[in-house]
């Protein structure tokens, strides 16, 4: 195995306006716009997320790709998870994923997770006021979203493993036919010159898959520690009652409490998961810009906290699930407050910790 690690950052294409969201958000609307209007419910919190120098990109311009893909290379970033939105035939925020492979000068590895979940206006992808439902079909509509993934398959920049695309599914529990759908697939693949596809399954701690799906590798979506069973039904039900003393009193109490970072990275070091998983890190958690008072809120942690975290992840990957792969959530969850992104109260800080920690161990 090659011992070189490498860091794959989960990547949200949100930044850019488009029709939909024009429609169900209001004109010129993007994940900025949620962002800029945060306010901070804890003291002490972070809120609104301001990036560093102001910079709102927008990610149709080429020049953000550009400058996303030299800060990537520059601080050992391997590449890119993009998140891939395929709705029965309808894509949506397809538009950077495309300038990316119109443009092979840009030096960025990628590779896809199909986030198939519907869009709901709660943000949280559950079947409540639904914006875009998701289906599956068939092996007609197998072979068309196969079809239109197929260029970014063959382009060299593509992350391959033994010569097979890899590709995430987020929530394969969702898809009835999901092992019909992966063997096609693997069929196809084969048609057109792969040994076949790398399908990695996307773990959720809280939604586990069932089935035992033919899937190369699993990958750990953190943070996931606190979300087990017991755990969810406290905090709902705890949530209703502040939500119910708030509208009752007329107050604006957080419906969450804060949570520390460093009693979060103990549930995800304690909770390993099984041989041959891709390991995952975060980097603290904030949705305050997306749920407001309902949301779900993870102290940031500081840089040395982070790189104790990263090389201890690093270890468990190589040492105990096998691989040299390691998944950031993420370059760019501004919304959700986990990003790797400079920002004005942090810098570079997380992107020179990632440095540091390869410098270190290669």
């Amino acid at each position: 195995m090659d011992r070189k690690t490498k860091i794959v950052a989960f990547y949200l294409p949100q930044f850019h306006a488009i029709p939909e969201n024009d429609e169900w958000w209001g004109k010129g609307f993007t994940e900025w716009t949620n962002v800029r209007k945060a306010v901070p419910h804890h003291k002490g919190q972070y809120q609104p997320r301001v990036p560093l120098n102001n910079n709102y990109y927008d990610l149709s311009d080429i020049e953000t790709l550009k400058w996303q893909a030299d800060l990537a290379n520059k601080y050992g970033i391997y590449g890119f998870c993009l998140y891939h939105y395929w709705f029965g035939g309808k894509l949506l925020l397809e538009k950077p994923a495309q300038n990316l492979l119109a443009h092979p000068e840009i030096g960025l590895n990628y590779c896809f997770s199909w986030a198939n979940e519907p869009w709901a206006r709660t943000w949280d992808g559950k079947n409540k006021q639904v914006l875009m439902p998701q289906s599956y079909g068939g092996k007609e509509d197998w072979k068309l979203h196969f079809d239109y993934l197929l260029p970014f398959f063959k382009d060299d920049r593509y992350i391959k493993e033994d010569g097979k695309p890899m590709f995430l599914i987020y929530k394969s529990a969702s898809i009835d036919q999901c092992q019909e759908m992966m063997e096609y697939w693997q069929e196809l693949a084969k048609q057109n010159g792969f040994p076949g596809i790398h399908f990695v399954e996307t773990l959720k701690k809280w939604l586990p898959e069932k089935r035992e799906l033919p899937f190369a590798a699993k990958v750990e979506f953190e943070p996931t520690g606190a979300k087990n069973i017991s755990q969810l039904y406290y905090h709902r039900i705890r949530r209703y009652l502040i939500r119910g003393i708030n509208s009752l009193f007329k107050l604006q109490l957080p419906e969450n409490k804060k949570i520390l970072f460093k009693n979060e990275v103990k549930k995800s070091l304690q909770n390993l998961s099984p041989k041959g998983t891709y390991p995952g890190v975060f980097i603290g958690w904030d949705n305050t810009a997306r749920r407001g008072l309902s949301a779900i809120y993870i102290t940031s942690p500081t840089k040395q906290e982070f790189k104790n975290y990263l090389t201890e992840k690093i270890d468990i990957g190589k040492r105990i699930y096998q691989t040299n792969y390691l998944f950031i959530n993420a370059w760019n969850e501004w919304a959700e407050g986990t990003y790797l992104e400079p920002d004005e109260k942090h810098g570079y800080e997380y992107l020179e910790a990632i440095k540091e920690v390869l410098d270190k161990k290669q």
